[in-house]
């Protein structure tokens, strides 16, 4: 498997058309803690989109981006979790490629949960749960922000799947989570989550106390479906606008315009990021 984070090696076992545009709808206000109008205009991006372990090249964005079937690329911006080194993922690579048209996702592989069950460098435990959660979001903000990655674009928690019985473990990894996503409204991006279905994003979509949690939710399903809307396994109310992700396909090994990739796949209806 591409090992996109440290502790994707034990997932397993843990466990077309694009369109851009720019809203300021409802739901921004409730993917942040201020007043929507307060915000800039969040940039919506519809379509397929990939990620893959290691930014590609530059020459191979430009032929991916020729061939035309994805026109959405997520980046690991940082996290002491994250599982490749980034050569090519510098401020002038970020902006070369959304000159090309691309629609950059950054994510972020922050802390895990204490009852993971995987080699991640770093964790929480429910005493450090919060003050975590806040250093890893001020870390991910600066990491973007050097990116540049601008103010009002989304940020995507990645959280690897853990025991989600385990009440103890869950309550401290949604007590990380809220102050992530409350430190990065703070600052002015938006809050997102990349986790799996039947897991850590499974903990968020169900969670009863909905208060600082992210307004985007990006779920891996590896059921190779194509779609944010008829597989969605939860309230069917939640995320609706312009809030979802769908990794639907997993280590999907393609070759476009001469370049062969290892790539998840993703079906996307969610924020991207303002490059400035």
């Amino acid at each position: 498997m591409a090992k996109h984070r440290l502790s994707r090696k034990g997932r397993y076992a843990a466990l077309a058309t694009t369109g851009i545009a720019v809203v300021v709808a409802a739901g921004v206000a409730a993917q942040t803690s201020m007043a929507a109008s307060a915000w800039p205009a969040q940039r919506t991006y519809t379509g397929r989109a990939f990620d893959t372990c290691k930014a590609p090249s530059l020459a191979a964005m430009k032929a991916w981006k020729k061939d035309g079937h994805y026109g959405g690329v997520a980046v690991y911006v940082g996290g002491r979790n994250r599982g490749c080194g980034q050569p090519n993922l510098t401020r002038s690579w970020v902006k070369s490629v959304d000159g090309l048209g691309w629609r950059v996702i950054p994510l972020y592989v922050g802390a895990q949960p204490p009852c993971q069950k995987s080699g991640n460098k770093e964790r929480f435990t429910a005493a450090t749960a919060a003050s975590v959660g806040a250093s890893n979001a001020d870390d991910a903000v600066a990491k973007a922000s050097a990116l540049g990655m601008k103010a009002g674009s989304p940020i995507y928690l990645n959280m690897e799947p853990y025991d989600t019985a385990d009440k103890a473990c869950n309550e401290a990894t949604l007590t990380y989570v809220r102050s992530f996503t409350r430190t990065l409204r703070a600052k002015t991006y938006r809050a997102g989550l990349y986790g799996f279905s039947g897991s850590s994003a499974k903990a968020i979509a169900t969670a009863k106390d909905r208060k600082d949690l992210p307004g985007n939710l990006w779920y891996a399903l590896w059921n190779g479906q194509e779609t944010t809307t008829r597989d969605w396994p939860w309230d069917p109310k939640l995320y609706t606008d312009h809030s979802r992700g769908h990794q639907y396909k997993a280590n999907s090994k393609e070759t476009r315009g001469g370049y062969t990739l290892t790539v998840d796949r993703n079906s996307w209806d969610a924020p991207v990021a303002l490059i400035g």
